[in-house]
């Protein structure tokens, strides 16, 4: 026991400097990577609030998660919502018509969004990206028949685009406003 303890400190006094050499580099690493992922965490913690403001043009959107607003509108509100991470919301469309219509979502752009920073004001730089936003559906296309209702789901991912992340940092986005618009169109 004795050699094996004098042959493992003479090994560390030869080799000192490649030992010190590896802790160092060792250290140096565990803290590069530390300060990487807390910085790129910030990218996947940000989230912010936002509201829809539905029109529904040739039908009716009720109920579920859609609110009035004191002034009559109706809006979604969508809660908090995170980069990339896809949320739904729910309500029932109905058709006033006396014929067959066809539900059509029309997509958001991004001269549809309304972007607001800490202070509540409106950030009006344009995003850097032609979809900061997608907005789907599961009723695109189907056809009512006069008095017919469905419920209607509204699927919103913001995206985790690194341009548009760097825009929401940069202009201190903290919340946005959009409008939903759902067109009831006589079937083709």
């Amino acid at each position: 026991m004795g050699i094996l303890l004098g042959s493992l400190i003479q090994l560390i006094r030869r080799s000192k400097k490649t030992i010190l050499l590896i802790i160092i580099t060792s250290a140096a690493t565990l803290l590069i990577s530390t300060m990487i992922s807390v910085w790129l965490s910030s990218f996947h913690n940000m989230h912010f609030p936002s509201l829809g403001t539905i029109r529904v043009i040739g039908a009716k959107a009720y109920g579920g998660d859609i609110n009035l607003t004191q002034d009559g509108k109706q809006i979604i509100d969508w809660g908090t919502v995170y980069p990339g991470t896809p949320t739904n919301r729910s309500f029932y469309i109905k058709s006033e018509s006396n014929t067959p219509i066809t539900l059509i979502l029309l997509d958001i752009t991004r001269e549809n969004i309304t972007f607001q920073n800490s202070n509540g004001e409106n950030i009006t730089e344009t995003p850097p990206i032609e979809k900061p936003m997608n907005l789907t559906c599961n009723f695109n296309n189907t056809i009512l028949e006069p008095k017919e209702e469905i419920y209607a789901t509204l699927t919103l991912t913001p995206s985790s685009n690194s341009d548009f992340l760097k825009f929401l940092i940069e202009n201190d986005v903290e919340r946005f406003d959009f409008d939903i618009i759902i067109i009831a169109s006589e079937p083709s």
